[in-house]
């Protein structure tokens, strides 16, 4: 699967022009508008290899409809963060306010409140890690914005074993990315730059990855793109 996802992007003839506009999105994505640009190709992604599509990757050409169906998926992926952002900020808030208090007892008490909010948030940061990507492809598959929080629809994939396996696999992409993207980034400015382009890569391969697991979940109507076995896979 890894070898497969990592060669999708190369099956289009103009697949250098792909990474060229993604990657320089994604330089600019500070200006939030090439990163919903970014998340509305990953989005196509998505659909094509969900219905079956492994060799005709998307291309950059409908910006406007791109944009929106990127912005729909960073609102979704806005309101799974909220719970782990809150958790973060009342962590530095309790916890660096017992650590200027000037006593003992209040600086044991925020240092404690600092270790524990930061063990929990990273445990939910991973735990919306794990769950993103089930709402996205459920969101994809819909065109519905509520489809992203659609419980009944997204639970039965996060506990099947094809999707802890494509979990497991996007960890090593990110691990690898996570290598390259520090011995880039020895070089300034440069190895930034370079990071972006191959973050794209990376992003798309992810996605080539979940979307084909989607496709092994369910069965897809490829006519009106709607799953209609829903636990074929569990």
């Amino acid at each position: 699967m890894l070898t497969t996802a990592f060669e999708y992007l190369r099956t289009s003839t103009d697949w250098e022009r792909t990474v060229l506009i993604g990657g320089l999105l994604t330089v600019f994505s500070f200006l939030l508008i090439p990163a919903f640009v970014v998340m509305g190709y990953l989005l196509g992604v998505f659909r094509a290899t969900m219905h079956g599509d492994t060799e005709r990757p998307p291309v950059f050409d409908d910006w406007g409809a791109l944009a929106v169906d990127g912005l729909k998926g960073y609102v979704i992926a806005f309101v799974y963060g909220l719970v782990p952002a809150v958790v973060l900020g009342g962590t530095f808030v309790f916890g660096f306010a017992g650590l200027a208090s000037g006593s003992d007892a209040g600086a044991l008490t925020g240092g404690l409140v600092l270790l524990t909010g930061g063990l929990l948030t990273a445990g939910l940061w991973l735990a919306v890690a794990y769950v993103l990507p089930a709402a996205l492809l459920n969101y994809a598959e819909t065109g519905r914005l509520g489809a992203g929080f659609a419980v009944g629809d997204i639970t039965p994939m996060l506990t099947n074993r094809a999707y802890m396996r494509a979990f497991a696999y996007a960890l090593v992409a990110g691990v690898a990315f996570g290598v390259v993207a520090g011995l880039l980034n020895i070089v300034p400015v440069l190895g930034a730059i370079a990071s972006a382009f191959v973050g794209f890569y990376v992003a798309v391969t992810v996605a080539y990855i979940y979307g084909r697991t989607y496709a092994e979940m369910h069965v897809v109507d490829v006519a009106d793109g709607n799953a209609i076995d829903e636990n074929a896979a569990i």
